[in-house]
């Protein structure tokens, strides 16, 4: 079954349109928050229609994502309030707070590289975001690591399309699908081992 290649496509149509900057800003948005097509798609198209302004459209894509970092961040830290009772009762809460705690006794540098590396991992943004806020990951190395991490990303996609042009971009065409379906393949892998060594501690 093919989803991502569906909404690359999509992606591509959205990227000729003349409010394109606009759909790759939303795009940019919700992908670090909850949706599973990364701005790439978008992206890697519209530097190959106009090549000279492939880094100001870079520029647009990592604003919006840090915006829709910033909100994921939010929402993952209230939500995990939220349920806090839940997991009291399912006798969850204090092995999660014993993680919590780990993550936060890294220094302010750990954390900052801990999320540069994340950038280049094919783990989906939204997870570092909602992670980071149920964590309490202080804001600055927060802010700072999600900025070079995912602007390296999307950086290196104009300069690559820059570079290859359509070389570049017919390879990322061509490997969205295996791409996306191992990213959530990670996700649903990680969240079960989390919930499993919950309930097994």
């Amino acid at each position: 079954m093919k989803i991502f290649g569906p909404l690359y496509d999509r992606a591509l149509i959205w990227s000729k349109h003349k409010f394109a900057p606009a759909y790759l800003g939303f795009l940019s948005f919700i992908e670090a928050i909850f949706f599973p097509v990364p701005p790439e798609v978008m992206l890697a198209p519209m530097c190959l229609a106009q090549p000279r302004r492939g880094f100001w459209y870079a520029s647009i894509s990592l604003f919006f994502s840090m915006i829709g970092a910033l909100v994921g961040y939010y929402l993952g830290s209230h939500v995990f309030e939220l349920v806090k009772p839940l997991l009291a009762k399912l006798h969850m809460l204090d092995k999660i707070e014993e993680g919590v705690a780990t993550i936060r006794s890294l220094s302010n540098w750990e954390v900052f590289w801990f999320l540069v590396a994340a950038g280049f991992t094919p783990i989906p943004l939204k997870v570092f975001t909602w992670a980071s806020g149920i964590v309490g990951v202080p804001m600055l190395p927060f802010i700072f690591g999600m900025i070079i991490g995912r602007g390296k990303r999307v950086f290196l996609v104009a300069l690559a399309i820059f570079l290859g042009g359509e070389r570049a971009e017919a390879a990322l065409r061509r490997y969205i699908e295996p791409v996306g379906w191992v990213a959530s393949v990670i996700l649903v892998a990680a969240i079960g081992y989390l919930v499993i060594k919950s309930l097994a501690g």
